[in-house]
């Protein structure tokens, strides 16, 4: 059995021990690097006749586009562009969907699309991205 006061010095000595670890780490300098613009959020209607974003013009960056179909038929999404093409569905009617991008400067489409394709095409969203966001850490940003 160890006496009570030499377990007490082993237990001071690892509160010790961790204490000295994570002061250490407390004074390290860490590079300011940019992180990705934060992401902005856009809402969309299918439509019998067209599809719609709102807005339809966002800087470069992360995007996430929620789709609510107001049809009778089931479509799948599909955002097309700038070598991208992401798709999400069927989404049935009175349902809604979500399209989560990162996006470059470009043009996009948001296309709705139905299993039957019929002969009512539905017209697709133009969504235009310009020039890239500032980083979401960018201190010009603060008040």
């Amino acid at each position: 059995m160890i006496p009570f006061g030499k377990r007490l010095s082993k237990t001071s000595l690892l509160i010790a021990a961790v204490l000295l670890t994570t002061a250490v780490g407390c004074g390290e300098d860490f590079p300011d690097e940019p992180r990705a613009p934060v992401s902005i959020e856009l809402t969309g209607v299918i439509k019998p006749r067209a599809v719609t974003v709102s807005p339809a013009k966002v800087g470069a960056g992360p995007i996430s586009i929620t789709i609510a179909n107001q049809t009778d038929e089931a479509h799948t999404l599909t955002l097309v562009g700038n070598s991208v093409r992401e798709k999400v569905g069927p989404v049935n009617p009175q349902d809604t969907a979500t399209i989560q991008k990162t996006v470059t400067q470009g043009t996009y489409e948001v296309r709705a699309g139905s299993e039957n394709g019929g002969t009512n095409a539905i017209r697709p969203a133009t969504l235009k991205v310009g020039t890239p966001r500032p980083a979401s850490n960018d201190r010009t940003l603060l008040p």
